[in-house]
Order: C-alpha cells, then structure tokens, then sequence
C-alpha cells in the first residue's frame, strides 16, 4: 500500500508542478492582457484570449487526469501524511492556489478596466449623439425647410 501511495503522491506532484508551468505562463499573459486592455487594443486582446483558451484546455486535461489520484490521496491522507513526498506536494499544492487567486486578482482589475472603457464609450456616444441632435436642430433653425413657392416654380 505505501508503494501505490508513494506512486500517487508522485503523481500528483507531477501534475502540480506541470499545472504551475502554464499557470505561470496564464499570469505573464493576464499580466499582458491587463496592459492591453489599458492601451484598448482590442486585437491584441483577442491574440491574448486565444493564447488563454489553448492555456486553460491544457489546465483541465491536467485536472481529469489528476482528479482521481488526488481523490484516493484525500481518503487515505492519514497514511499519505507520513509518506516521503507529501509535504513537498502540499506545498506545491498551496503554491497552485495563491498563483490562481492572483491571475483572478489580475483578471478583476482587468474586467473593471474595460468596464470603464465601455462605459467611457457610452458616455461619448450619448454625448456625440445629443450634439448630433442638437446641431440638426440648430441647422433647421439656421436653414429653414424650402418653401411651396420655390417648388411650385421650379415645377
């Protein structure tokens, strides 16, 4: 039994340490996608959402495969404590979470940023939009429609 729990712990710590490469590379790009949202270059936003999607697929594949090793270290963890191994992987473990909650922290100031740059743009649209309204109506002041008399003589 403590030969399968070794090759367990192993295995997750395999697993870890694979899922904290693209979690690195995730953070580089939230940190690029934070810089681009800023500079409102939306193709560059794009380019960084795809490079996210292929980063985010190989998160979960890693996921399926380590979800059921991580389930029979959880039910034998009182065994598992006290094997070579475990507190290295714990460690990664706990690595793993506060890497994800700072790509999540990233991804916030990101989403409040092009927030604002969505509501910047409303607010110039309602105030191109009134200043369109307002200049048509100052043109039917300064240019009155023709009257009949002009058409009436033309035609």
């Amino acid at each position: 039994m403590s030969t399968d729990l070794g090759g367990l712990i192993e295995q997750y710590r395999v697993a870890l340490e694979a899922e904290l490469v693209l979690l690195g590379q995730l953070k580089e790009l939230a940190g690029r996608q934070r810089a681009t949202t800023a500079a409102a270059d939306i193709d560059a936003l794009q380019r960084a959402s795809d490079q996210r999607d292929t980063l985010m697929s190989g998160l979960l594949a890693i996921e399926q495969q380590v979800r059921a090793v991580r389930d029979q270290l959880s039910k034998q963890r009182s065994a598992a404590r006290r094997m070579p191994g475990f507190d290295h992987v714990v460690g990664l473990h706990e690595t793993v979470a506060r890497t994800v909650r700072g790509i999540l922290d990233t991804d916030r100031d990101s989403i409040r940023a092009l927030e604002q740059i969505v509501e910047s743009r409303r607010v110039a649209a309602r105030s191109l939009d009134q200043a369109e309204s307002t200049l048509a109506a100052y043109g039917r002041m300064v240019m009155p429609p023709p009257s009949a008399t002009l058409v009436n003589r033309k035609g």
